[in-house]
C-alpha cells in the first residue's frame, strides 16, 4: 500500500528532520514543465535548509513517500491523473491507478511514515455560500484528527476565510501566525483576521508541536506564514479577479473537486501570470520555514545526526 523512499526511511531512523510535500500541485496545480521545475525547486529549497524532502503521490495504486526526480516528471507530464482526498484513496488503491495527494491525503500518508512536518501553498476551507451547499474541504477534518504540523500561505483566498477559521477553531486546530498576528490571505500577507497566537521562530513552533504530541492531543497544527512582501498581490487586485473567475465558475456550474483547480487556472489568467508566479515562491518561503521546523523537532527529541 506504501512505499517509503529509503532515504526517507534511513533519516527518520537516524533522526534527521524529514519535509512532506503534496503531488496535487504538480498535477492540478501549475502547467508542465512548471509544475515539474517549481517541485524540484521546493525540494532543493528543503535540503539547503538541512531537511530530506519527500514529495509524496500515488503511483499505481501505492503511496509513495519521497517520490524520485524521475517520478516527479513522470507525474507532471502525464494527464488524467486523479485528485485523491480521503475518501478516494480504497478506490484508488484497489484499482492501482496513479493519485495526487491533495493536503488530506498527504498528511495521511506523511503520518503513516512518521513524518511529522508538512509543507504545502495553501490549506482547503469553507468554500463561499458554504451555507448552501455544504463544500467544506476534507482537509479541515484531517487537520482536526491526523498528527502533522501543516506550514502554509493560510487558506487559498477563493475561500470563505472567516468561516475556515471558525471550523477549525470548532475542532480544537491550533492556528499560529509565523512573525504575523493575522492570519495569511495566500496571494496577500494579511487577511485581517486574527489567530490564536503569534510564534517567532522554528524553534518555539517545534516546542508547540512537541507539546501538543507530548499530552497526546490528536490534530494538527496549523502555521500561517505570510508570502514575502516582494512576492504578495494587493488584496483589491486578486479579490477582484477572484470574483470574475467565481462568476465564471458558477455559469459554467463547476463543482466538487474541479473547483479549486479551475479558479487557481482562471485567477492566472485574469492576472497574467502573477498570481502563478506568487503562488510558486509563497510554497519556496513555506519549504524554508518548514524545514527549520522539522530540524528543531528533530533537536527537541534528541541528539541530531548530521
Amino acid at each position: 500500500m506504501i512505499y517509503i523512499n529509503p532515504k526517507v526511511v534511513k533519516a527518520l531512523a537516524n533522526n534527521q528532520p524529514v519535509v512532506a510535500l503534496e503531488s496535487t500541485i504538480i498535477s492540478h496545480g501549475m502547467p508542465y514543465p512548471q509544475n515539474v521545475k517549481t517541485a524540484l525547486e521546493v525540494e532543493r529549497v528543503i535540503e539547503e535548509n538541512g531537511a530530506i524532502a519527500a514529495t509524496i503521490g500515488i503511483i499505481d495504486g501505492v503511496g509513495i513517500i519521497g517520490m524520485s526526480a524521475d517520478q516527479i516528471e513522470a507525474f507532471g507530464s502525464r494527464g488524467g491523473i486523479d485528485k485523491v482526498s480521503r475518501r478516494d484513496l480504497p478506490m484508488i488503491i484497489a484499482n492501482k491507478k496513479w493519485g495526487a495527494t491533495t493536503v488530506a491525503t498527504t498528511m495521511i500518508l506523511a503520518a503513516k511514515a512518521g513524518i511529522e512536518v508538512f509543507v504545502t501553498g495553501g490549506v482547503g476551507g469553507v468554500h463561499r455560500k458554504a451555507e448552501t451547499t455544504f463544500d467544506i474541504s476534507a482537509d479541515l477534518q484531517e487537520l482536526a484528527h491526523t498528527n502533522v504540523t501543516v506550514i502554509c500561505a493560510g487558506a487559498k483566498a477563493i475561500l470563505d476565510l472567516p468561516l475556515t477559521l471558525q471550523y477549525l477553531e470548532t475542532f480544537g486546530v491550533p492556528v499560529l501566525g509565523y512573525q504575523s498576528e493575522n492570519l495569511a490571505a495566500f496571494y496577500s500577507r494579511d487577511s485581517g483576521l486574527k489567530l490564536d497566537g503569534r510564534v517567532e521562530s522554528a524553534e518555539e513552533i517545534a516546542k508547540i508541536v512537541k507539546a501538543k504530541r507530548d499530552f497526546g492531543l490528536d490534530g494538527g497544527i496549523l502555521i500561517s506564514n505570510p508570502i514575502p512582501i516582494e512576492y504578495a498581490m494587493e488584496s483589491a487586485e486578486i479579490n477582484k479577479a477572484i470574483d470574475e473567475a467565481l462568476i465564471e465558475m458558477e455559469n459554467l456550474n463547476i463543482k466538487g473537486k474541479e473547483v479549486t483547480p479551475f479558479l487557481l487556472a482562471k485567477i492566472k489568467d485574469v492576472t497574467e501570470g502573477k498570481s502563478l508566479a506568487s503562488n510558486i515562491e509563497l510554497v519556496k518561503n513555506n519549504a524554508r520555514v518548514g524545514a527549520q521546523v522539522a530540524f528543531e523537532l528533530c533537536r527537541l527529541k534528541g541528539e541530531h545526526h548530521v
